[in-house]
């Protein structure tokens, strides 16, 4: 196939028969109205949004999941998460050992796949039969070396920085990071990790100048704990102040407190880090003249943190985020840049999954396409033309309790409707999306037989996929519930208030060197 590239300098079209180089990013926990080019008036994100603006953007984007390991599994084999069975995060606990955490939840989360599995065929796997050169940098989070499931066992020639953690925990945001699978020079000392993630990104790129190549940009920022600089903090602090500083930032969602306000300093300077990395790396493309012939992709695994780990931010219009099961925390950012199509400034509103992009990246690269892998994902080749795509459903199955306050669910989602069946307690709700983005009606009374039209397809979908179910605990404790979502009001909230205006203070600081970035 001849690939149609516009050349800026010439003004022509040119065509060449070498196939597109792929840039895949990545960001962690980053939620849907976190970027500017989203709605955020707090948040600054200039190159992610040019590069947004230049694509398309798909305004009903979502993630297999609203936690980060079944997400990003999907991401790699273009199957909901029911399917590939990967459906918590790595490492959580399930069945009696859940129970030893003290949650004193009503059901125990069944067992689920703990890291990606070997017979699933992935998307570098198929480029590289392609005749692609394939990297990974960065979170990874599907299987420890152990297990024989880090980025090399699955496809990727390179791996730099990807082991089973999920997130900065041996070094943090700033360098020496300490990850067993990237080497710290001294020279880097300070220096951010989005930006050592970049810098070995765009290293790769530059070798590779002259063949083609998988570049998978996967960012531990912005996931907890979240760090910044002081120049960053100072910068979004004040930015806060001059916006105008709540006295309260937190109200309580049915479990655990949840962020109002998009007023967080270091969660701004941390997005902001991620962004001049991307950047970088959108920069060595065009330093290369390779930008002309670089399909790239941008997405996140999983909604913002409203509630548990950082608090960090809020969805705007969006109810809840990470963990949640409502649309801040399956909704994400999802643009996709065609050099060779006119996109700019496109936007699309058909509901599409991080498992489509498996398929659509093959469309895209002129390599047959491979359903029975890619079993859940459809390519949106014709949707970036401007053309449609076959009516479908999208599914969400998550048995679990997530750390953020989600419940055991399973989900549905059909044209502008979408159904939540609870397992606690068997109760289904039912949202329209187009009047009602934020969740906040119920219909499933008042649209009953959609509602149980919808249910019965759900099910008939679960009972296909042999999925695994949370189970009742025999000796669940009502009481000690209670007091935990209590204990959850009265105590922690007024915790999270204190920590969020000594944030906003204008002396407030972390520690000596700002997390190390003053190293």
């Amino acid at each position: 196939m001849a690939f149609l590239i516009s050349c800026e300098n010439k003004k022509e079209t040119v065509e060449t028969t070498k196939k597109p180089n792929i840039l895949f990013i990545v960001v962690d926990d980053l939620g849907y109205a976190d970027l500017s080019v989203m709605g955020s008036s707090y948040y600054e994100t200039p190159h992610i949004d040019e590069l947004a603006k230049a694509g398309t953007i798909f305004t009903n984007g979502y993630a297999t999941c609203a936690v980060c390991s079944p997400s990003r599994a999907s991401l790699l084999n273009g199957q909901f998460t029911a399917r590939h069975g990967l459906t918590q995060y790595e490492g959580a606990k399930s069945g009696r050992a859940w129970k030893k955490l003290n949650r004193h939840t009503k059901l125990l989360p069944p067992d689920y796949k703990h890291h990606l599995n070997q017979e699933d065929v992935t998307l570098p796997e198929v480029l590289k039969e392609n005749g692609y050169t394939t990297f990974f940098a960065g979170k990874w989070h599907l299987g420890s070396e152990a297990d024989h499931s880090l980025p090399t066992d699955h496809g990727f020639d390179v791996n730099q920085g990807g082991y089973e953690k999920g997130g900065p925990y041996s070094g943090g945001y700033f360098s020496p990071f300490n990850n067993p699978q990237m080497k710290d020079y001294p020279e880097e000392k300070g220096m951010p990790l989005s930006m050592k993630l970049a810098k070995e990104t765009s290293a790769f790129i530059r070798e590779q100048k002259d063949s083609t190549f998988l570049a998978y940009l996967s960012f531990y920022a912005v996931h907890s704990p979240i760090q910044t600089s002081q120049a960053k903090w100072g910068k979004y602090r004040n930015k806060a102040d001059s916006m105008g500083i709540a006295e309260k930032g937190f109200e309580m969602e049915r479990v655990l407190p949840a962020r109002k306000y998009q007023d967080n300093p270091v969660y701004a300077g941390l997005i902001e880090q991620v962004d001049e990395a991307v950047g970088s790396v959108l920069n060595t493309l065009k330093e290369l003249n390779l930008d002309k012939n670089t399909v790239v992709v941008f997405t996140s695994d999983n909604g913002g943190v409203t509630s548990g780990d950082n608090f960090s931010t809020n969805q705007l219009e969006l109810r809840g985020g990470k963990g949640y099961q409502w649309e801040g925390g399956l909704r994400v950012p999802y643009f996709i840049y065609v050099p060779w199509m006119l996109q700019e400034g496109a936007k699309n509103e058909v509901p599409v999954s991080g498992a489509d992009l498996f398929p659509t990246l093959l469309d895209l690269a002129d390599i047959p396409l491979q359903p029975e892998h890619h079993a859940d994902g459809v390519s949106l080749k014709p949707l970036l033309k401007g053309k449609s795509i076959a009516d479908r459903a999208l599914y969400w199955h998550y048995p679990h309790y997530g750390n953020q306050g989600g419940e055991p669910v399973s989900i549905m989602r059909k044209g502008n409707w979408k159904i939540i069946q609870y397992w606690e307690d068997g109760h289904t709700e039912l949202y329209d999306l187009d009047s009602d983005l934020g969740e906040i009606y119920d219909l499933s009374g008042e649209k009953e037989a959609t509602m149980l039209e919808m249910k019965k397809e759900l099910m008939g979908w679960l009972k296909k996929m042999d999925t695994q179910y949370a189970t009742a605990d025999p000796l669940w404790d009502e009481a000690a519930w209670k007091q935990k979502l209590s204990d959850n009001r009265n105590n922690l909230m007024p915790r999270l208030e204190r920590q969020r205006q000594e944030m906003l203070s204008p002396d407030w600081r972390p520690n000596e060197d700002w997390w190390g970035s003053k190293k």
